[in-house]
């Protein structure tokens, strides 16, 4: 099987055209970073070290690419600037081959848990309540019976966003409305789940400021209530981050990572954005599976993430 294989061509366009804005400001500055250079020098690694930070690579991630290529200069002795793109290529694709995490190629579940549980956590306007829908919709293509838990229950808008995209999909919401106790909805949430024989629950939760840390108290105490009825729950902690903030969602990561066991990551909003080198920051940094990349308003949109198919769309590789 190729690397695409598992990927319609429609797929494969929509990740394209979603990293569309990312390619063009990287490659449009490594251009001005090489003119009337002949062969890859200190200076061009230096243009290029501040090319990948500005581009929310993060500096760790960053270093570590810069400190391959300059063994890799050192070692040839004399390196054609025409070569950059392609040397850059091989060391990020390197870096990124090293989380060992393991890439999904579709939105299917363990077949040897049901109900699957997945708590969804993420500041607000991550675009959560949204991802929350779009995986909806994927689940309940696939033939699976699907139950929502309306647990941010500190915006109306919240909760009416995630009765919508019930509607829309076609998939019962557990909700208690505004200011009711969260952990309560999701605790009715996961015993529903458990009496109607749902085969995957997903429960939104609070997205106030993460550096609040009733916040993260509140978490720890959803997860708990849901142990009361599925000891081993929830089964997946999904943190979503916004792409488009740069180096603010690797910021929310490491609060995130600290306050609950976070076990993958979605990134959402690529396509409105030329700071999609997050994502090889957050995939080097966390180690934490990104299970889904958001490149597009549309349900098929969220997709699963591939590291070395990201990387090629990201180089123009086939």
């Amino acid at each position: 099987m190729g690397l695409f294989d598992f990927f319609s061509k429609d797929k494969k366009k929509s990740l394209d055209q979603g990293l569309e804005k990312t390619k063009k400001s990287l490659f449009e500055r490594i251009s001005k970073a090489v003119v009337g250079k002949s062969k890859v020098d200190e200076e061009v690694l230096d243009e290029l070290e501040g090319i990948l930070i500005a581009s929310d690579v993060g500096v760790n991630t960053t270093l570590k690419i810069i400190e391959r290529l300059e063994e890799r200069v050192a070692k040839d002795k004399y390196v054609n600037t025409s070569e950059l793109n392609n040397l850059l290529y091989e060391e990020v694709a390197a870096l990124m081959s090293e989380n060992k995490s393991e890439d999904i190629q579709s939105f299917d579940l363990p077949t040897d848990t049901k109900p699957y549980v997945i708590m969804v956590v993420g500041v607000n306007g991550v675009g959560k309540t949204t991802t929350i829908g779009k995986l909806a919709a994927q689940y309940k293509k696939q033939g699976k019976k699907v139950l929502l838990g309306a647990a941010d229950t500190f915006r109306a808008a919240a909760v009416d966003q995630l009765i919508l995209w019930g509607e829309r999909v076609g998939v019962p919401v557990v909700s208690k409305g505004m200011n009711a106790d969260p952990a309560s909805v999701a605790f009715d949430t996961v015993k529903q789940g458990i009496e109607e024989e749902y085969d995957v629950i997903i429960i939104d939760t609070a997205g106030r400021l993460h550096t609040k840390v009733n916040l993260m108290n509140e978490l720890s105490k959803i997860r708990r209530v849901q142990q009361k009825v599925i000891e081993e729950a929830p089964h997946e902690v999904l943190l979503v981050l916004d792409g488009s903030t740069g180096q603010n969602a690797a910021i929310q990561a490491r609060e995130f990572t600290k306050a609950t066991e976070v076990s993958s990551l979605a990134i959402t909003k690529l396509d409105g954005t030329a700071k999609g080198g997050v994502v090889i920051g957050i995939s080097d940094e966390f180690r934490i599976p990104v299970k889904y990349i958001g490149v597009g308003e549309k349900v098929e949109d969220l997709q699963p993430f591939n590291k070395m198919l990201f990387v090629k769309s990201l180089f123009d590789k086939e």
